[in-house]
C-alpha cells in the first residue's frame, strides 16, 4: 500500500544530499556500526566522503576482490548472500526462494529468454553490509543493456515470502554478454525500495542512453574481462545470473553461503539440482 518508488525517490535524494560534512559523517559511523561493514580495504577519498550515497557505493583497493582464474569458473558478481543455484528446464521456468518464475518474465525479452531453456542459473543477495558495486561473472563481449520497468518492493525476507514473483515485478536492468567459453550470459540486477537508481558503469565509448529501454551493440561490441565492474546499486537488492545451456554448470559454493566478487560460484560440469527449500 506504500508509495514504494516515491519513498525510494526519496531516499536517494537524501542519500545524494550533500549537507554538512559533520552529519554525513555521523550517518556514515552509524550505518558502519549498525551494520558492521568492514571498511578496512574501501578507498576512502580525502576529506572523507561528501554523501551517504558515495560511502554506500564505495570503491575497493584493487587487490580486495583477486578473480578465481581457474578457466572454467564462473565468478560471484557481487558480495552477499547465495540464494538459489539450480537449472532452468526445457519450458524456461525455474524457482527462486520456493516460487516458480519464468526466464522471460525475469528477462523482459522472448527471444533471448528461449537461449536459456535447459540452462542454469544463480542468485545472489546484497545486504546492507555488503560491497555494492556489480562485476561481470564471464569475459566476454557487451552484446546488450536493458532497462525493464517496474515497481520497487523489498527484496528482503518480508518481500520474498510475500509479493507473488517479486524479482520480475521490480525494476531490473540486464546486462547481455557474449563469450567465447559460456555462450551467451546474462546478468540481471533487480531494484528494491530505497534503491533510487541502479548505476550502469561499464565502460564504453559513450554512456549508454538507457532512456529508451535498450540499447544493443554490434558483433564487436565492448569487450569485458570476467571481474569487470558492470554497475552499481544505489542502496542494496539482488543479481540474478543465467546461463545457457552451452555451459554445464557444476556448483562450488553452498546455498546459503556468503560470497564476495572473484570467487568461484561454478565450473564446468553437470547442471545441479535446485537444493530442497530453495
Amino acid at each position: 500500500m506504500l508509495p514504494r518508488k516515491r519513498i525510494s525517490r526519496f531516499v536517494g535524494h537524501l542519500a545524494d544530499y550533500q549537507g554538512p560534512k559533520i552529519l554525513v559523517d555521523q550517518a556514515v559511523r552509524t550505518f558502519i556500526g549498525v551494520y558492521n561493514v568492514d571498511m578496512s580495504s574501501a578507498v576512502v577519498p580525502p576529506g572523507g566522503y561528501r554523501s551517504f550515497n558515495q560511502f554506500f557505493t564505495r570503491r575497493l583497493q584493487t587487490s580486495a576482490r583477486p578473480i578465481d582464474a581457474h578457466p572454467t569458473s564462473v565468478v560471484s558478481p557481487a558480495d552477499g548472500t547465495v540464494e538459489g543455484f539450480g537449472a532452468i528446464d526445457l519450458e524456461g521456468q525455474l524457482t527462486i526462494k520456493g516460487r516458480p518464475y519464468d526466464v522471460t518474465d525475469l528477462l523482459g525479452d522472448p527471444r533471448s529468454a528461449t537461449r536459456y531453456r535447459d540452462g542454469a542459473y544463480f542468485v545472489v543477495y546484497l545486504s546492507p553490509r555488503d560491497y555494492h558495486r556489480v562485476h561481470s561473472p564471464v569475459g566476454g563481449t557487451l552484446r546488450e543493456l536493458r532497462r525493464i520497468p517496474g515497481t520497487l518492493y523489498p527484496v528482503n525476507r518480508l518481500g520474498t515470502e510475500h509479493v507473488d514473483k517479486l524479482f520480475a515485478r521490480n525494476e531490473r536492468v540486464s546486462f547481455v554478454l557474449d563469450s567465447p567459453d559460456y555462450g551467451e550470459v546474462s546478468v540481471v540486477m533487480v531494484g528494491a525500495i530505497g534503491v533510487g537508481r541502479i548505476e550502469v558503469t561499464v565502460a564504453t565509448d559513450s554512456p549508454p542512453d538507457l532512456s529508451g529501454g535498450l540499447v544493443r551493440y554490434s558483433e564487436n561490441g565492448p569487450p569485458v574481462e570476467r571481474g569487470d565492474e558492470l554497475g552499481a546499486f544505489n542502496l542494496g537488492s539482488t543479481v540474478i545470473v543465467f546461463l545457457g545451456p552451452r555451459f554445464r554448470a557444476e556448483r562450488r559454493i553452498e546455498f546459503g553461503a556468503h560470497v564476495r566478487v572473484g570467487q568461484v560460484v561454478a565450473r564446468g560440469g553437470e547442471v545441479s539440482e535446485v537444493v530442497a527449500g530453495e
